[in-house]
């Protein structure tokens, strides 16, 4: 029953939302009873053990496609414990499916402070001021939305940072913006 590809592949689903998505409501005895209710408690531990540590492969090298055929076969050559065709069939979809959902519920659960959720601005000109030396200056004007990641009531709490910049602060933040980009192109190797 263990290599049933339904019920491995409904086994890495609720082994993931468990561990990957923090579903308390998915115990060890809520997997076993729904998917594998007739396999003895050690067989299940040693599978559940087993799946744990080739999600936990493919999470921790972040594998593409070409990655997990040569994992997946390597898998399959094993002595002991081998992975049969169907479960390793049952893995390459899951993780093609689920592959990017994990990877974001990873870096949603590692952020710690706030994120910047969306950049807006727009330049204004100064048509009217007390002092004439002013008129027709541009000055831009910056709206930040940031999110905040220590929330735990989930609501994504937003906030919003708005600041001017006139030509010289605009100025020196783009020359700013471009050695980073060229820091992160040198890093990249783009």
């Amino acid at each position: 029953m263990a290599d049933d590809a339904k019920c491995f592949a409904a086994f890495l689903n609720g082994l993931s939302k468990q561990i990957y998505f923090r579903n308390a409501e998915l115990t060890d005895n809520v997997l076993k009873e729904q998917i594998y209710p007739d396999l003895p408690d050690e067989d299940f531990n040693r599978l559940k053990s087993r799946t744990a540590g080739l999600l936990k492969s493919l999470v921790s090298a972040d594998m593409d496609m070409t990655q997990l055929e040569a994992f997946l076969t390597a898998q399959m050559k094993r002595k002991e414990g081998a992975l049969s065709e169907q479960q390793a069939a049952a893995l390459r979809k899951f993780w093609k499916t689920n592959k990017v959902k994990i990877h974001d519920s990873i870096v949603i659960q590692t952020m710690w402070g706030n994120s910047l959720e969306k950049v807006s601005w727009r330049v204004d000109l100064q048509s009217q001021t007390r002092n004439t030396e002013q008129i027709n200056i541009p000055t831009a004007i910056m709206e930040l939305h940031l999110s905040d990641n220590l929330d735990s009531s989930n609501s994504k709490a937003s906030e919003v940072v708005r600041f001017e910049l006139n030509e010289s602060k605009l100025s020196s933040v783009l020359q700013g913006m471009q050695e980073i980009e060229a820091q992160i192109n040198k890093y990249t190797k783009k």
